[in-house]
């Protein structure tokens, strides 16, 4: 693989840097779409970022942000470190520009075990909407957890804009909000990496802290994207109570 660096644009939730990288940091940036991403690459070295453009100040400014970051070397799971979080911050208004997190295994040849438990967790008291319908419901607090589960954030609010990662330390995508789905399950819907709408059954959810941290794929169903048929995974227009392209039902 080449070690040749590239100026790319490296987009953020709050505006996007100009920076020269390597196919390596590329393919990480990488999320499966048209545009690369700063957040799974982490931290890069001032020098390497030429400009960067804020949401905030909607200008691009020469030069680089500035970054921020953190070693907690917090354990979130079993063999799982949080290594490095950081930020990259607008000069001018110190709005964030991106976000990322590091994480590293202690050993590498083993399996990431059940994440460590919250301390002082509350239940869920609050609205909610249903995955299936628009109208606010009241949402009862889910069922007593495990010990290795999560206990529920006290609030939409302190669940809402936090990123998800699977149990390989990649990011899948943000938290939106607590639901129930139409077998009056608790699911957390999410906003996944390209824009669209998912859902994940609450039990499947290891950790929530400063990162929303999901168990092993064994144990993790694939994130169902609203209205695509599990048939022949046809993506339907909302509301669709059978699959347009095979007539299974939804």
């Amino acid at each position: 693989m080449s070690t040749e660096l590239r100026l790319k644009k490296l987009r953020g939730s709050g505006g996007y840097v100009m920076a020269s990288v390597t196919d390596e940091q590329q393919m990480k940036g990488n999320l499966g779409g048209p545009d690369l991403f700063l957040a799974p690459i982490g931290r890069l070295q001032n020098e390497r970022i030429t400009k960067y453009f804020c949401n905030t100040c909607e200008k691009e400014f020469e030069g680089s942000p500035n970054i921020k970051f953190e070693n907690p070397n917090e354990e979130v799971a079993e063999n799982l470190i949080l290594a490095e979080k950081g930020q990259y911050i607008c000069n001018t208004c110190n709005s964030t520009i991106a976000e990322y997190r590091e994480f590293k295994k202690q050993d590498e040849a083993s399996e990431i075990g059940n994440a460590k438990p919250l301390e002082g967790a509350q239940t869920i008291q609050h609205q909610t909407s249903q995955v299936t319908q628009p109208p606010p419901v009241q949402v009862e607090s889910p069922p007593k957890q495990q010990a290795t589960q999560p206990g529920p954030a006290g609030s939409v609010s302190s669940i809402e804009g936090l990123s998800i990662y699977d149990e390989n330390a990649k990011k899948i995508g943000s938290a939106k909000q607590v639901g129930i789905d139409s077998n009056q399950s608790v699911v957390l819907i999410i906003t996944k990496n390209d824009g669209a709408e998912g859902s994940i059954p609450w039990e499947n959810i290891r950790k929530v802290g400063e990162i929303i941290l999901l168990g092993n794929p064994d144990t993790v169903p694939q994130i169902i994207q609203k209205g695509k048929c599990q048939s022949c995974g046809f993506v339907n227009k909302d509301g669709s109570k059978f699959c347009e392209e095979c007539g299974t039902k939804l």
